[in-house]
Formats: structure tokens, sequence, C-alpha cells
């Protein structure tokens, strides 16, 4: 069975693009597992190079009208040959509705991936264009896949919300923890408690306001704490106006920082927050777990059952500047405890055990199987 994934961008895993960070790693795994599969590209730039891939990477020019798919892309979902499967990443994109649509009459199954894209939080961002857009077309992108599949439990629920008859697969993705890179949980530091985030630098899906606030209501008690924002984006002008208003000093906005340079400034903190308001599943927050950073979440981020279940952090029923100042103020006074170090060592039991790559290749296997014969 052939799996081709289909994607806007070129699955760089050295970008602030979340579903192409996801689809690298996915793509390796399946690539290393021994599986045939391959990930094609929508972009505007055909020509530009992206890192090395293990697995076989095509690229398709986007065209100017966003419904259009370019001859050669068309060209080559005719040529897909049973058995095969398509896993389209993303939701609301008009070139996948065409390829939906092409694939329907070709009698390849698709599978579809949203990527958060139908939480209740997302769908209020630009939410008249989404509805008429969801009635039009995204109804039918949703009905036609074969399987359409979730990361995390609040798309679920959205989903299902607006379409009752949708049966949705949950399914998270994995992460592979490197050996070389493994940090086991570090003594506390004389001086300064760090909390960290990392991501793209958008407020709506981010919920940058509430961390930096939050931060700053924890901060006024607590002078020996900071605050790292790693990542970049639309709201970076925002987000250092909302820093400059925290206790001088204390939140510092680092910029994008990829591979070796981003897990280094990881390491050096004492709590990873991340306060979405909505997701498929943060990659960044595995990324702090593995290396046995305590994490502060929201229900959100499709990652609390998880960090309840393990132990490895607190959860956030919304994200509210003064609920994270609540947990702030509770992970600061396990700080220098025996259980801030158990909480790090249970961070990386959880990333090692509910997210191996292994166990779930298998169930990731069973779900392009059921596609294939639906």
């Amino acid at each position: 069975m052939k799996v081709i994934h289909l994607i806007l961008g070129k699955a760089n895993p050295e970008r602030m693009n979340g579903v192409n960070k996801v689809v690298h790693a996915l793509a390796t795994q399946q690539h290393r597992a021994g599986w045939d599969v391959e990930v094609w590209g929508i972009t505007r730039d055909v020509e530009a190079g992206h890192p090395r891939h293990e697995f076989l990477t095509r690229l398709f020019r986007a065209q100017r009208t966003p419904f259009q798919l370019s001859r050669e892309l068309l060209a080559a979902l005719a040529a897909v040959q049973a058995p095969a499967v398509v896993h389209l990443h993303g939701g609301f994109v008009p070139a996948y509705y065409s390829a939906a649509r092409q694939l329907k009459a070709l009698g390849v199954p698709y599978v579809l991936t949203p990527h958060g894209s139908y939480s209740t939080q997302a769908m209020r961002k630009n939410g008249l264009v989404k509805r008429v857009y969801l009635s039009v077309c995204e109804q039918f992108v949703l009905q036609n896949a074969a399987q359409v599949h979730c990361l995390g439990q609040s798309e679920v629920q959205g989903l299902q919300r607006r379409l009752p008859g949708l049966n949705p697969c949950l399914l998270p993705y994995g992460y592979e923890v490197n050996p070389s890179e493994t940090i086991w949980p570090r003594t506390a530091s004389a001086e300064i408690f760090r909390v960290g985030f990392c991501g793209r630098l958008d407020d709506n899906h981010k919920g940058l306001h509430c961390l930096i606030t939050g931060f700053g209501e924890f901060a006024r008690t607590r002078p020996d704490a900071e605050l790292w924002i790693i990542g970049d984006g639309p709201d970076r002008a925002k987000v250092e106006t909302w820093a400059s208003a925290v206790p001088a000093g204390t939140v510092h906005v680092l910029g994008s920082r990829f591979g070796p340079e981003k897990l280094a400034l990881l390491s050096q903190l004492d709590v990873f927050a991340h306060t979405s308001h909505y997701e498929g599943l943060p990659t960044a927050v595995l990324e702090a777990a593995a290396l046995g950073i305590p994490c502060v979440v929201t229900e959100a981020t499709n990652l609390g059952s998880y960090v309840r279940q393990y132990e490895c952090g607190q959860v956030l029923p919304e994200a509210k500047p003064t609920q994270l100042a609540t947990s702030l103020q509770q992970m600061h006074q396990q700080w220098r405890s025996t259980t801030r170090q158990q909480r790090g060592l249970h961070s990386q039991h959880m990333v090692a055990t509910a997210f191996a790559w292994p166990q779930l290749l298998t169930q990731y296997h069973s779900m392009y199987q059921r596609a294939c014969h639906a």
C-alpha cells in the first residue's frame, strides 16, 4: 500500500509551521518502517531547496486561483495506482476541495487530518466565512473522506457538533526521542526560575496575551522569574509590547530557533507553558517534555489528559491569565523539591510511552487499511 501525504509546503521541519513538522516526522517514521510513502507539496516556489528528506518529496507549483491544481499535480493524481491512499493535511484549504473531487472521480481513497482547524475556538476566527465555506465546499471534503483523522478530542467534538453523523478516528502522532539530545531533568538554578514558550507568535491561536499577562501576575511576587519566548510570527510586535509591560527584564523575546540551538534553550527551562486556545497536538510541548521539563498546558492543547495521567505538570481549563499565574505559583513552590525532578522524569516517561512511534505506526497502518477498504 502506497501512502501519499499532500500538504501546503515542503515538509520542512525547520519552519514555524506545525503541520509541516508533523508530516515530516510521520513520513520519516513510515519510511524507516519500510512503508511506500511519499510527500507531495503544493508551494509557490518549487525550485528552492529544503532539508534532505529520507522519503521521496515531490513539489507542485501553487496556482494563482486557490482552487486550481497544477497540470502536473492533476496528472500525478491520475497516475496513482491501487492500493494507495492520499492523506490530506489541514482544513479549509481550497486546493483540497479540488483534490478531493478529483480523487473521488478517480476512485482513490483519501484521509483528512484537519490539524485543529475545526475546534470551536479555531472556527471563531473568520467565523462567517468558514461557516459558508464549510457548507459549500468543506462539507464535501469531510463527507467523502474514507477517514477523518483527528489528533485531539477537542477537534472530534467540534466536528461532531457541525456534522453529527461523522465518525472521526482519534489518533495522536508520535515523537522520536533522540538519545544524543536527551537531557535528564536538571537541578534548579540558584537564582532564576525560567518559564518558556516555543511556537508561532499568533495570539488568536497560541494565547500569547494570556501567557505574558499571566506570567506578569506571577512575576510581580517572584522577581527571580523569567519568561523566554522562542519563535516568530505575525503578532511579534504585539508580543514585544505586552512584554514591555511586565516587570523589567523578566520577559525575553528570543525569535526563531531551530535544531540544537532550540533544544539548548529549552533545556534551560524549569517550566514549559503552552496556553493555546486551540490545537491539533503541539509538537513544542512534546519537545520540552522529552527534555524532562514539566509543562503547564491548556485543555485546548489536547494534552491535558496525558499531563494528568503521567503527573507531569498542570492543566488549565482555559487560557486565562489568573489560572496561569496560580499554576506557576504552584510550580514555583516545587521548584527546588524532589517533586520537580519527579515531574521531569514523568514528562519523559509520557513521551516515551504515550507517543512512541512503533505502536502508533501500527494504528496508522490500520487506519489506512480501513480507508482503502471503505
